[in-house]
């Protein structure tokens, strides 16, 4: 298999700590998205989205979007569970994931993608007011988290899981879209501080 990768890209990070975390590996082909590589015939191919990661098997089955691939990394490599154990368990972490991802993660990649000079030929139209509304949008997430955080150590309860991820990487992506975590928010603080001491955050 072929896991198809950006350095510097948050949501291939997602998944190369996911792979860290079960303790596996997956040869990368770095595609270099300055140069616009994603949207050459070869790759739209592979993903007519033009996005990476792509999970590319060796049957030549495709398939992409980070969550979608560490959830076949988990079926194949159930330990340790990621994705929750149990229905009430698996259910939080959904919950969670969905809130990090929509509610966090995608209102500070709107705050970049649709504001910095560098993703200008990738995002098009960029809407300016876009990323202005989206700056606050993601603060307001981080409060809401940081109350939730009170009482647990990881975003869906005593555990880490892939729900800790994207929050992680979601939290590490503000600020290259020039997104503060404000001072007050100590739980939060404290819980990307772990989150980043963890040897798969270097992945």
């Amino acid at each position: 298999m072929k896991l198809y990768n950006s350095p510097l890209a948050p949501n291939p990070r997602r998944v190369r700590i996911f792979l860290a975390e079960k303790n596996l590996t997956a040869p990368t082909v770095d595609i270099d998205l300055a140069r616009l590589e994603q949207r050459s015939e070869s790759f739209s191919a592979l993903n007519p989205f033009e996005r990476i990661p792509v999970l590319m098997l060796d049957d030549g089955v495709a398939i992409c979007e980070s969550i979608a691939i560490c959830r076949y990394f988990e079926e194949i490599q159930p330990d340790p569970p990621l994705f929750g154990v149990g229905a009430l368990e698996r259910a939080m972490v959904e919950m969670w994931q969905r809130r990090l991802e929509l509610g966090l993660f995608e209102h500070i990649a709107n705050a970049f993608r649709h504001a910095h000079p560098h993703m200008a030929q990738m995002e098009r139209p960029q809407i300016a007011e876009l990323a202005e509304a989206s700056k606050p949008k993601a603060v307001e997430a981080m409060a809401r988290i940081d109350r939730e955080l009170a009482n647990r150590e990881f975003a869906a309860g005593d555990r880490f899981i892939v729900s800790d991820i994207t929050g992680l990487v979601a939290l590490d992506f503000a600020r290259t879209a020039r997104i503060a975590i404000p001072e007050e928010f100590s739980r939060l603080r404290r819980w990307r501080e772990a989150l980043a001491a963890r040897p798969s955050a270097k992945a």
